[in-house]
């Protein structure tokens, strides 16, 4: 009840950081499964890098469904926290479990049966084929357990709990640190697996973090009490959660690939230029983890306080959390474009060619930082009401109406050739956050209502039903 009180009433800067941090920290953690795998792997040689290289888009084309599912249920739960309907905050997380559990389990299925197909139309060299296949196939089972527990952890952030997945991670990364050696190399009675072995890894960390998060639920001791009943399917719920998730996984989908449209643009210009933008792609995706954290804590925070019928406090969370999302990030570019040589040589020591043009992108691209910070917490507050289609439309007008067509004609058809691609970032970010300006200021996702009376209705219906059966049997 205090960690309620404190979101609906408390400070809205310190409940927004009460939010934000820990998210960040678990992006962080998240982000060193990869560089775990990465390190373990890197021992075994070339041709089992590029068979993880291979494998890793097509994971996380498939993994941002399951981001925009976790999505709706963490706008559904934080708007059923904030109104104080306990009965529907456990069945919103059930419901949403189901959902993702039984969509991954498809999935899965279907990603293993069509990896040798995906890796075939990549011709992956022979050499490779082997190690890529093992890591993919392992990979599509881990979708499963990968797909719940990012579901728990929006659950525990729609109650306004998100220190506690923190925990859960750090101890699957160290744990996941130590087994990795274990399966790719071998030891004792377990064989060595190469490649394969660190999808192993991973997805045995993941399955316990699972197991974790479920005793967790069961408990009831986090503000959310899962009972086997809750489980049994409510397809109007799941349409409704599957409505507001499915467009969020789309905007997922379309920003990844978009990154990888990108990248066959720059490849026509060189290994240099590939190196450069590798560099400024790493530092872009580090700086997003808290502007990533402040937008989910501003979603989580609008959420709880719409739910609760408390609009203005909902709409000055939105206004502080967009001002600092701004502010963070226009420092953090700052930061950048002084020290965009010694950061890019941090990466790629040694080499004055990378270097030189890896400073030209991360100065360019520095200057719009503040607007992406901006643009990120905003979107965030539209989708704390379930207004998941602006955002979805947001990301396809920035990557496919903007970006991506600026980048093809400046490289292509002027003289600014690499130039004109850096250029594309900034002139996208810049325009796509004002349109998001532009749309928060009318006002419209303050109208928008996903938590009705019909449903406390409902539920308050099946309680009287009960009881009225229990007089019956006395």
């Amino acid at each position: 009840m205090k960690n309620k009180q404190m979101l609906l009433e408390g400070p809205i800067l310190s409940s927004l950081l009460k939010l934000a941090i820990p998210i960040m920290m678990a992006n962080i953690l998240q982000a060193a499964y990869q560089l775990v795998d990465a390190f373990w792997v890197g021992r075994l040689g070339g041709s089992a890098v590029a068979a993880v290289s291979v494998s890793t888009p097509v994971i996380f084309l498939t993994m941002a469904i399951g981001i925009g599912l976790a999505i709706a249920g963490s706008i559904l739960i934080a708007q059923f926290f904030g109104a104080g309907n306990q009965k529907m905050v456990n069945h919103v997380a059930a419901q949403t479990l189901l959902m993702v559990i039984s969509i991954s389990v498809i999935l899965a299925v279907i990603g293993w049966l069509l990896s040798p197909l995906f890796l075939t139309s990549l011709n992956v060299a022979p050499n490779v084929y082997k190690g890529a296949l093992g890591f993919m196939q392992i990979s599509f089972i881990g979708l499963v357990f990968n797909f719940s527990f990012m579901v728990f952890q929006s659950i525990m952030r729609g109650v306004g709990r998100a220190v506690l997945p923190v925990f859960i991670v750090l101890g699957t990364v160290i744990l996941n640190f130590a087994l990795d050696p274990l399966f790719i190399f071998g030891w004792h009675f377990i064989p060595a697996m190469g490649v394969k072995g660190a999808a192993m890894a991973t997805v045995s960390t993941q399955s316990l973090a699972l197991i974790i998060g479920f005793v967790i639920l069961f408990r009831g001791k986090h503000d959310v009490h899962l009972q086997l009943a809750d489980f049994k399917p409510d397809y109007v719920h799941i349409k409704r959660a599957f409505k507001i998730g499915f467009p969020s996984s789309i905007e997922q989908s379309m920003r990844a690939i978009g990154m990888t449209a990108m990248t066959f643009l720059v490849v026509r210009f060189g290994t240099n230029t590939v190196a450069s933008y590798g560099a400024g792609s790493n530092i872009m995706q580090l700086i997003m983890i808290p502007a990533l954290g402040l937008s989910m804590s501003i979603s989580t925070l609008v959420g709880q306080n719409i739910g609760a019928g408390n609009m203005l406090r909902a709409t000055n969370i939105a206004k502080l959390g967009a001002f600092l999302g701004f502010a963070l990030l226009a420092v953090f570019g700052l930061i950048a474009f002084l020290f965009a040589s010694q950061i890019i040589a941090f990466f790629v020591p040694g080499d004055i060619e990378i270097i030189r043009s890896g400073t030209i992108f991360l100065r360019t691209t520095s200057v719009a930082w503040g607007f992406l910070g901006l643009q990120m917490c905003l979107i965030g507050a539209l989708r704390a009401n379930g207004n998941t289609v602006i955002p979805m439309i947001l990301a396809l007008v920035s990557q496919w109406v903007l970006q991506f067509p600026i980048a093809y004609f400046l490289s292509h058809y002027t003289a600014m050739a690499e130039h004109g691609i850096w250029l594309s970032f900034p002139v996208s970010t810049i325009i796509t956050a004002l349109i998001t300006l532009a749309i928060y200021a009318k006002g419209d996702w303050k109208k928008k209502q996903i938590i009705t009376k019909t449903v406390d209705i409902k539920i308050k219906a099946e309680d009287e039903m009960m009881m009225d059966g229990i007089e019956a049997l006395k």
